[in-house]
């Protein structure tokens, strides 16, 4: 229970009660006016303790599964449920729950054939020319 207690964790259980009490707060707003005679009320009557309820669901999955993850100083020991058959073998790595991401730097590549795209060097030409002259219209391009 003192992982729930964090400085994270009570800005979440803040947040929570503010949300929830927010969305009850505008769901009773939505009966009074229902009552005074707006229909479309009705409707939003039923949906903010929905959106109350679904704060809760979140919450409420977000504190079993941090309840449920181990601590990291308690790092408990798993049991292989196959021992290897050679004797010398390594111990089978397990992989994380959630794995970081992998970076990849992407590299334009060169064409297959290695000869240049002509409509490309053409248009780097006119791209050229046009941060060479300013001023001009690109109806002005000589090329």
């Amino acid at each position: 229970m003192e992982r729930l207690w964090t400085p994270a964790w009570i800005v979440r259980h803040v947040a929570m009660v503010v949300l929830v009490a927010g969305c009850l707060g505008m769901g009773w707003w939505q009966v009074t006016r229902a009552a005074g005679g707006n229909a479309i009320s009705f409707g939003y009557a039923i949906e903010w303790p929905v959106f109350a309820g679904f704060v809760i669901f979140v919450w409420w999955r977000e504190v079993r599964q941090t309840l449920r993850a181990t601590p990291p100083g308690d790092a408990q020991p798993t049991a292989d449920p196959a021992p290897s058959a050679a004797a010398g073998a390594e111990p089978a790595v397990t992989t994380p729950a959630v794995r970081r991401p992998v970076r990849v730097v992407r590299t334009p590549s060169a064409p297959a054939d290695g000869a240049d795209d002509a409509e490309l060097a053409a248009y780097n030409r006119y791209l050229s020319w046009l941060n060479a002259n300013p001023g001009a219209r690109p109806g002005d391009y000589p090329g």
